[in-house]
């Protein structure tokens, strides 16, 4: 259910509203509070692996956090998504922040996860909007063809299969390949 204005929602508007009844999060899209699909054992698995990959890896340099609204702009007007994880390094927001707000900032790297109803076409189109928001990196981790696909703000999506190594310049220290992120978080080779 879209929660529907008659006039197209401001940020402030949006942050104002009354919370989602159970467990419905609601993501701030072209004036629209629309609510962001729950997610399913296997996604909260492979969300868990990765935190603590980037967590290991990061641990004094930035915050990683699962399901952390950032405050952007997208094609000109607010946006507010909630992206599955994001991290975001001491650069671009102090150690010393902390309110209890959406970020503030972008971040240096979103991971969305597909979910049940989502294409990858869908979450390209939000990664592009991602980097035109100024985020760094996403990553969008498709767990029906195993893979993970990296889009850069200078440089073609890479999408990593396999026991191909994954690392990134901008990530020094972190490398693993998408097959030990599955095996980590035991998912069956033939997820429905």
């Amino acid at each position: 259910m879209i929660l529907q204005a008659k006039n197209q929602l401001t940020l402030q508007e949006f942050l104002n509203l009354p919370t989602g009844e159970g467990d419905v999060t609601y993501e701030l899209v072209d004036g629209q509070a629309i609510p962001k699909m729950s997610p399913k054992f296997f996604h909260a698995k492979l969300t868990r692996v990765l935190l603590n990959l980037i967590e290991q890896s990061r641990e004094g340099k930035g915050e990683v956090c699962p399901e952390w609204a950032v405050a952007l702009t997208r094609r000109g007007r607010d946006w507010m998504p909630i992206p599955d994880i994001l991290y975001i390094s001491y650069e671009r927001l102090p150690a010393n922040w902390d309110e209890n707000e959406a970020c503030p900032v972008p971040p240096d790297l979103v991971i969305e996860i597909i979910s049940p109803g989502q294409t990858f076409g869908q979450m390209a189109a939000k990664a592009k909007d991602y980097l035109d928001a100024k985020v760094l990196r996403v990553w969008v981790l498709d767990s029906k063809a195993r893979s993970i696909t990296v889009f850069y703000p200078d440089a073609a999506p890479q999408t990593y299969m396999g026991e191909e190594l994954l690392k990134d310049s901008l990530f020094e220290g972190l490398e693993f390949t998408v097959e030990q992120v599955f095996q980590k978080a035991k998912i069956p080779l033939d997820t429905k």
